[in-house]
């Protein structure tokens, strides 16, 4: 989707619409959920500092951010994507991946699918969505970002080197900033000098990982749309108004847990067996400790006490401040899995007890 946030809000008030919408709260502790174009041409960008947005773009309009109207926008798209196939992978609320090899529809092409696809949005939602159409997921997804707002771009299986060969390598998923330090260390820019730089050079250097970057270079992806991801983290985190010291957490630690613990009794089948506590300093360090126990947390209170523990593994000196805190649930197993691992465990304990009589 284009600008999503931002393009609802857009749509939802005549009001805003032309002008430059910033979705965030206002302060020196929020950061920009979305910008619209009209906001992004001075600069403004999603995840930047709210008050970096204002000083670009003083006469923009700050809108907070409305989830539960979003999702229901999301919901309808998706819905759309279900009449056309049922392999859909979402990515967020606005994106997803969509494998049509076989539609629901009968549409001769991909690219046939994608315009009615886009017409349904514009029609249903009044709305507009880009799309990219490439054999695979990772040029589909640049393909996707070639034509915003409100654009189509095809890759064909015979073009994807020609279309990758000029592009920097920082466009390949997996390559961020540290890794396109090393590559340009090596002389290496573009996604056409990778490949030349070859599959050997590349694997002798970064292991598979080498590898894996030279088959990206040549358009090769096999990973499949995939329908269901299994939850990895459930978490809630909150920016404080003021800097707080490590002593200071406790009571937000609790408020945090109680919407971590809310979140994961909607998860069915499945047993969280790690907390992680979450923190950023003062200077926007961040800092993760966690703690996997043989038995899993058993309420929102058993969860804020482990995380409050979690505190004392900070080695930080006394006096530094927080602006940050998140609780989460991880390390996520099958249900069934985890009672095979709790009677094994207790097999065992019954087998010490026995040995120790004996």
């Amino acid at each position: 989707m284009d600008a999503f946030y931002a393009s609802v809000e857009q749509r939802d008030d005549p009001g805003l619409r032309g002008r430059p919408v910033v979705v965030a709260w206002r302060g020196a502790r929020s950061v920009v959920c979305a910008a619209s174009y009209e906001a992004r041409r001075f600069g403004v960008r999603s995840a930047m500092p709210a008050v970096r947005a204002e000083r670009l773009c003083p006469h923009a309009v700050f809108v907070p951010p409305d989830f539960t109207r979003y999702k229901a926008v999301s919901r309808q798209i998706r819905e759309i994507f279900a009449r056309h196939t049922e392999l859909i992978e979402p990515l967020s609320l606005d994106e997803a991946y969509l494998d049509v090899t076989a539609t629901r529809t009968g549409l001769p092409s991909a690219t046939e699918t994608a315009e009615a696809i886009r017409d349904a949005i514009r029609e249903e939602t009044r709305l507009t969505a880009s799309a990219g159409v490439a054999p695979n997921k990772f040029l589909a997804k640049i393909a996707s970002d070639w034509n915003k707002p409100d654009g189509l771009f095809v890759v064909r299986p015979q073009h994807a080197e020609a279309f990758l060969t000029p592009l920097p390598v920082g466009r390949l998923p997996g390559v961020g900033k540290v890794m396109e330090h090393k590559l340009a260390e090596l002389g290496i820019a573009t996604v056409g000098e990778l490949r030349d730089f070859g599959t050997e050079a590349l694997e002798q250097r970064f292991g598979r990982w080498g590898r894996r970057l030279h088959e990206l270079s040549l358009g090769i992806d096999d990973h499949p749309v995939v329908t269901e991801r299994p939850t990895v983290q459930i978490s809630s985190e909150d920016t404080f108004e003021r800097d707080l010291l490590l002593d200071e957490l406790e009571p937000h630690i609790h408020e945090l847990a109680e919407k971590t613990w809310a979140g994961y009794q909607r998860e069915t089948g499945r047993v969280a067996r790690t907390v992680v506590l979450k923190l950023k300093t003062a200077d926007f360090r961040t800092l993760t400790r966690s703690l996997t126990q043989a038995a899993p947390p058993t309420s929102a209170d058993d969860l804020a006490r482990i995380a409050c523990d979690l505190r004392a593994r900070i080695d930080l000196p006394a006096r530094t401040r927080y602006r940050l805190v998140g609780v989460g649930l991880s390390g996520f197993i099958d249900t069934d899995q985890f009672e095979v691992q709790s009677d094994l465990f207790s097999a065992h304990d019954t087998l010490n007890e026995a040995s120790n009589h004996a």
